[in-house]
């Protein structure tokens, strides 16, 4: 279709013109081809805002990997230690999250919330961190760890560096491809963001999968059913979406494989229980608490809020402490003032969900199922309110904060094609397209496009003797490109000077499975032609993305000697008060040249665990754990005369 001008620009080099329509493995050996010895196995991996989980499809079906029965479940924070203007995770997971509080300035937690984005559009969401907002490369959104800029793409790397880590471990070969999922409503910079982060993780994400998506192949998977149109509320930590798909057991539609097909998606990436948590803390204030005043006061407040609000989902009233100012404070929360603090936040979600069903042509009575996902469901309003609006009871038997991963299991041993019984059909989530002039959005692909697309049109200059043209690529479904998220600009260069209106400029999209976009633009009557695979404005160039993975492989060797020590002095500091406790207890029955060596022992450690806790870096950690190792065979005295005390007493 020709587009033609209709208002020229007042220089050579504008816009485009527009005018109205013119993997399976049953163990590490024997693993099929996705997962041979040469390449390895490829698993599924959710990057969540709060919990991030890697799992694989084994002969008995999708497992979460780790070394716990029930898998492991890694919380996305990261803490970091600055060093020579370069900031290093010191701690990942569990032991970062435990120790949050002791070390606010540090620690990172729900960084997916600003991956891809700018300074610009988080300065509302991001006062629940712990750290000052910062701007990155190009105006990206980041944080400030200790005066050294901190990106959302690094604490992802950090996170499936570890979560990597875990599947070596467990399934005792390297690992180095995965299918990632991410919010079905995350955008071209936002995926962009999670590609990068998986580059430095040294992973290759063969494909990224929507969330829900995911969740409905863990809910579909193996069971043999009619028919079947599911709703996936999938409400997490940071982000919400909510899918429409239809599942079609490959008998009804005379194939090989059961067809998952997406008919719809809505959402909102900024809204999760994230914005519960501070609403809860919204409430303690306007009850009377006093206003935070420090960065770190305000992330204590927002980690009590969240503590209460899972113990509530089993209690109808908890009590919190926390530390404000120089006061450590209680602070009460019931199951009603929760309710009420979600409840702008689930309408939100109701109103997506209203969006979803109107795209995908059905009503709440052609829903045959609605399967909820994320820690946040759990709320019991979030259930209640969903059960009105779908006028059933969800679906809760699947554990909302594995089910993603589980599905992301499935879809690596689909790509690795050791699951040929399954197909997949998603959409895109948002309208693409370029900017026209005038400062139109010319939309090439619409939103709900089944995922692969391609789509192209044709395009003129506006003026006469125009050799340059700018594509300004779009995200976005209004009408207006002020109004539409802009993911790139490049230039079609060296175009013959002709009349306006006479240059034939082909511009193509192409979407590949993960959701990519790459843009061509050609001019038919010289063959000059320009195209990219989308650098998001808010994304990381070639270059950095490369430096950061230089610097990851660079300090690769200290920042696992770091690691050791941190592990070191946690697990030190739990001996110290176990042993200490029991020296309490039975102190008068040992001898005291064996009290005084042990005391000296706990003393040297203590001075290891006091100059980890300063400098980790500073620390040998050979010498720690030599230190550790023999107040741990020295201590078993005290703990045997400890037991033997405690057995007689009763």
């Amino acid at each position: 279709m020709e587009r033609h001008p209709t208002q020229p620009p007042s220089q050579t080099s504008g816009a485009p013109a527009a005018s109205p329509a013119a993997s399976t493995v049953a163990s590490p050996a024997g693993q099929g081809d996705s997962h041979g010895a040469a390449r390895g196995p490829i698993v599924g991996i959710d990057l969540g805002t709060t919990n991030s989980l890697v799992a694989i499809l084994t002969d008995a079906g999708p497992r979460i990997l780790g070394a716990t029965p029930n898998g492991d479940i890694v919380p996305s924070v990261v803490r970091y230690a600055v060093g020579d203007g370069v900031a290093h995770a010191e701690a990942v997971g569990r032991v970062a999250r435990e120790t949050q509080s002791t070390y606010p300035s540090r620690t990172i937690a729900s960084a997916k919330r600003l991956l891809g984005r700018s300074a610009a559009e988080t300065r509302t969401f991001s006062l629940g961190f712990s750290l000052p907002l910062a701007e990155g490369p190009r105006g990206i959104a980041a944080l400030e760890v200790e005066g050294v800029i901190v990106t959302p793409q690094q604490v992802a790397a950090d996170l499936l560096r570890e979560l990597r880590r875990v599947a070596e471990s467990d399934l005792g070969c390297p690992v180095h491809r995965a299918v990632i999922t991410v919010p079905a409503y995350f955008d071209d910079a936002q995926r962009q963001a999670t590609r990068d982060a998986a580059r430095l993780a040294g992973l290759e994400a063969l494909r990224i999968v929507n969330e829900p998506t995911a969740a409905a192949l863990a809910y579909g998977f193996g069971q043999s059913r009619r028919s079947e149109r599911i709703a996936v509320y999938d409400l997490g930590g940071g982000t919400f979406d909510v899918t429409i798909l239809d599942i079609v057991p490959a008998e009804e539609i005379g194939t090989g494989a059961d067809c998952f097909q997406v008919l719809a998606t809505a959402g909102d990436t900024a809204l999760g229980g994230d914005d519960i948590d501070r609403a809860i803390v919204g409430h303690w204030i306007s009850a009377g608490l006093a206003e935070p005043t420090t960065a770190a006061e305000r992330a204590e407040l927002v980690a009590a809020a969240e503590r209460a609000k899972v113990v509530l989902v089993d209690r109808a009233v908890v009590v919190e402490r926390a530390r404000c100012g120089e006061n450590d404070v209680a602070l009460s929360l019931t199951a009603d003032e929760l309710a009420t603090a979600a409840a702008p936040f689930v309408e939100r979600t109701l109103a997506a969900c209203r969006r979803a069903l109107s795209d995908a042509g059905t009503t709440v009575r052609e829903i045959d199922r609605v399967v909820l996902v994320g820690g946040s469901t759990r709320l019991v309003s979030v259930r209640a309110a969903v059960a009105r609006f779908f006028e059933r009871e969800p679906y809760v038997a699947l554990d909302p904060d594995r089910v993603v991963a589980l599905g992301a299991a499935v879809q690596a041993a689909i790509v690795g094609g050791n699951r040929k019984d399954l197909l997949l059909l998603d959409v895109i989530p948002l309208s693409l397209g370029i900017e026209t002039v005038g400062g139109a959005m010319a939309k090439l692909i619409m939103r709900n496009s089944p995922i692969p697309s391609k789509a192209h049109e044709h395009f003129s200059t506006s003026k006469d003797g125009q050799t340059n043209v700018r594509i300004h690529v779009l995200q976005g479904e209004r009408e207006l490109a002020q109004h539409c998220r802009s993911l790139g600009v490049f230039d079609l260069r060296g175009i013959p000077p002709m009349p306006a209106g006479i240059p034939q400029i082909d511009v193509a999209f192409t979407v590949d499975q993960n959701g990519v976009l790459s843009v061509r633009a050609v001019e038919k009557r010289s063959g000059r032609e320009a195209s990219i695979q989308v650098v998001p404005s808010y994304g990381l160039s070639a270059d950095e993305v490369e430096r950061m993975e230089r610097e990851s492989v660079e300090h690769a060797r200290d920042d696992m000697t770091v690691h050791r020590v941190i592990d070191l002095r946690v697990h030190s500091e739990l001996d110290l008060k176990w042993i200490s406790e029991a020296l309490a207890r039975v102190r008068a029955a040992l001898d005291p040249v064996y009290v005084g060596e042990l005391e000296a022992s706990m003393t040297a450690v203590r001075a290891l665990c006091a100059s980890a806790a300063v400098d980790p870096r500073g620390v040998d950690a050979n010498q720690f754990h030599q230190a550790k190792q023999a107040l741990d065979v020295l201590s078993m005295r005290v703990h045997e005369v400890s037991i033997t005390e405690s057995l007689r007493k009763s």
